[in-house]
């Protein structure tokens, strides 16, 4: 069954029910659609091409094929040149965690999240203020994560302005893999950073660089400058990771209108030209090191000039690069689960909920980004637990229906017959637990003569009380004190080293 959706519009999304199955699904692009945008990435790689400010980078491209232009920093890339980057690319690896319960295989069978990254402010727990995040924001906002059952991926949720400048990106990682035993996702931005976290990971797991290489407890995301440019420094930084089998997350984030064009369709395969373009890369100087598809595409509000990420047209870009990740055969992350709202409330329910379920229906690896409202720039702890609530959501909508014959209840029916009841059926004890039916984490269903007494406790002040709860509660797989105490040590020798 299909169930098409939108007017005016050449190609339309569409829901489908596979004939037999029980799952939904949201399809974005036609398969003749994904060919599309396809070519025309192939096509702004070789006439446009794209801008590389490094030289190291430059002349890589250039000894693999790519015609450079080095007045001005640009490398056309060839079509063959990403055909060869598509077939070296792994096709599926796992995201090792601190605790190997939370190894993460990707490509995934369910959608799984990233706890969002890098906000400038935090909302403090205690006095309810807003101001600048701190190291212990990523202390309580990884503790607050570790108990999320769908979070798999901890990426530093604010910048830690408390600490060095030097080695801030250090700390920030270094203080979520204090605090999470899962999968940590993080940035680097130049060369000489890459040693320290090398020797972090070793450290943690026991001493072994062939361990780091096996376990792959960290990844980095690596965006793009939109449009159709590369860092120099951090692209040097991601280069020397991938010695040491470093995952990569490849997110490119141009917006409609700015540093887009202002048409989804394009913008759409300029974010793909620019994944591409990273792929080839990579892949150059390390074959078969593993990347991550991904996305964090956006609009620009046509009044302000401001980013925009809570829009329907933000995840429709994502659910479409998701899709193409699937067309490539590459595990995915996409942007998702966001707002533009200034703060917690049903504006922030109502956007992250839309930025979710296109991306879960149409099955991407991983979301990214729960547990921050203001464009990804204010960190709620409370709102972890509540994008939690809509995560688990979405996964039961895109469950669908068992039609298995352990559901077929004919013969209650049968029974019970016209004007009957099934209150005091087995099947409805037996069932009533039953996944099929969703239960609120939040949410008590209360009887009417009780809801003015229970109007006064909504969604946040019980999530609130949820991170009250987990943060006066023991820490959860603690590191010991000698690995903390090294990691302390790298820390102190990064600050007085980088300059």
């Amino acid at each position: 069954m299909i169930l098409r959706v939108g007017k005016g519009f050449t190609t339309k999304p569409v829901f489908r029910i596979t004939e037999g199955s029980r799952e939904l699904k949201y399809i974005v692009l036609s398969e003749e659609n994904r060919e599309r945008i396809h070519l025309e990435s192939l096509r702004v790689l070789a006439e446009v091409g794209v801008r590389f400010h490094s030289k190291l980078v430059l002349r890589q491209l250039e000894l693999a094929g790519a015609r450079i232009d080095y007045q001005n920093s640009l490398a056309r890339i060839d079509r063959s040149m990403v055909e060869q980057a598509l077939k070296t690319a792994p096709k599926e690896f796992t995201l090792g965690a601190r605790n190997k319960d939370y190894d993460f295989v990707m490509p995934s069978a369910y959608t799984a999240y990233t706890l969002d990254g890098t906000a400038s402010f935090a909302v403090d727990f205690e006095s309810g203020q807003k101001r600048y995040g701190t190291t212990k924001d990523i202390e309580l906002g990884s503790r607050v994560f570790e108990n999320i059952e769908l979070g798999m991926i901890n990426w530093p949720p604010v910048i830690a302005s408390d600490a060095p400048k030097s080695s801030r990106v250090l700390y920030e990682f270094l203080t979520a893999l204090k605090h999470s035993s899962k999968h940590i996702q993080h940035e680097l931005h130049r060369p000489e950073e890459v040693p320290y976290l090398i020797e972090a990971m070793k450290c943690i797991l026991g001493g072994s660089e062939e361990e780091v290489k096996e376990r792959k407890i960290c990844s980095v995301c690596y965006c793009p400058v939109a449009p159709l440019t590369h860092e120099g420094p951090m692209s040097e930084a991601c280069l020397d990771l991938l010695a040491y089998q470093v995952p990569v997350l490849i997110l490119p984030m141009p917006a409609c209108g700015s540093t887009g064009p202002a048409g989804l369709f394009s913008n759409i395969y300029l974010a793909n030209a620019e994944a591409l373009s990273t792929l080839v890369l990579f892949q150059i100087i390390k074959p078969g090191s593993p990347q991550i598809y991904g996305a964090a595409s956006g609009t620009m509000d046509f009044k302000t000039g401001n980013f925009l990420e809570g829009s329907p047209e933000m995840v429709i870009q994502t659910a479409a690069m998701g899709e193409m990740a699937r067309y490539y055969n590459l595990p995915n992350t996409q942007a998702g689960c966001l707002t533009d709202a200034r703060q917690p409330g049903p504006e922030a329910i109502m956007e992250k909920m839309i930025t979710t379920l296109p991306l879960v229906l149409g099955g991407v690896d991983v979301v990214n980004g729960i547990g921050e409202i203001e464009t990804s720039q204010l960190l709620v702890l409370e709102q972890i637990i509540i994008d939690e609530e809509i995560a688990r959501r979405c996964r039961r909508l895109a469950c669908g229906i068992d039609f298995s014959e352990g559901k077929n209840l004919f013969d209650d029916l049968f029974k019970v017959g016209p004007g009957g009841h099934f209150l005091d059926r087995e099947s409805t004890f037996r069932l009533c637990r039953d996944k099929e039916f969703y239960q609120p984490l939040l949410q008590d269903k209360i009887k009417i003569e009780e809801m003015q007494e229970d109007s006064k406790t909504d969604l946040y002040t019980r999530a609130r009380e949820k991170v009250t709860e987990i943060l006066s509660g023991p820490v959860q797989n603690e590191l010991s004190e000698t690995v903390k105490t090294k990691l302390d040590d790298i820390l102190i020798r990064a600050t007085n080293d980088l300059i």
